[in-house]
């Protein structure tokens, strides 16, 4: 069976997160759905030169983030997993409120209720008290705060290495088959 995973792409930066797990996700076989907010798709246009026809072609199904009647927005739809890579404080708050006022949002809310895994890659440094409390609110409701850190006890010689562990040890998280995250070995 092939594993559905839902992509969300908000403002925040790190757009290469989102681009390099569409694009690993395909190498996988897995069935990829994608919702981008307008803020999400200038972002991807600003660090990656990438614009929303070009952005959509990536995943197998992309939806815009007004279109709350797609499927991604059912329970009754059977997804596996949801990424928000990268995810703002302003989505991060509007999932930990069940604020479902975007399909980005209504389908991490379907994905929390249902009991699968949401992971958010969250992008913001430092985080507020109103920051930390939404991811807690998050994480009490079975979600996986993430935020998007190098490791670096594998000694990455170049960004792209590092973003590329990044997006492994996210495949690992959600259960895609043929993950390859690096694992420790010791010292």
């Amino acid at each position: 069976m092939t594993s559905r995973i839902i992509v969300g792409i908000t403002g925040a930066t790190g757009a290469v997160y989102a681009v390099r797990l569409l694009a690993r996700l395909k190498t996988t076989g897995c069935e990829t759905h994608l919702v981008a907010s307008p803020a999400g798709v200038l972002n991807v246009h600003h660090e990656l030169g990438l614009d929303r026809r070009a952005l959509e072609a990536l995943a197998d199904h992309a939806y815009g983030p007004a279109d709350i009647g797609a499927r991604i927005a059912s329970g009754s739809f059977a997804s596996d997993a949801m990424v928000v890579a990268p995810c703002s404080m302003r989505t991060l708050a509007a999932i930990a409120h069940g604020v479902s006022d975007n399909l980005l949002t209504r389908a991490a809310d379907v994905i929390l209720k249902e009991r699968r895994r949401l992971v958010l890659m969250v992008r913001e440094t430092p985080f507020n008290l109103a920051h930390l409390r939404n991811m807690t609110s998050v994480t009490e409701m079975g979600g996986v705060i993430f935020p998007p850190l190098p490791a670096f006890y594998h000694r990455p010689q170049t960004i792209d290495e590092m973003v590329d562990d990044t997006v492994e040890r996210v495949l690992g998280l959600i259960g895609v088959a043929g993950a390859s995250p690096k694992v420790w070995g010791g010292l």
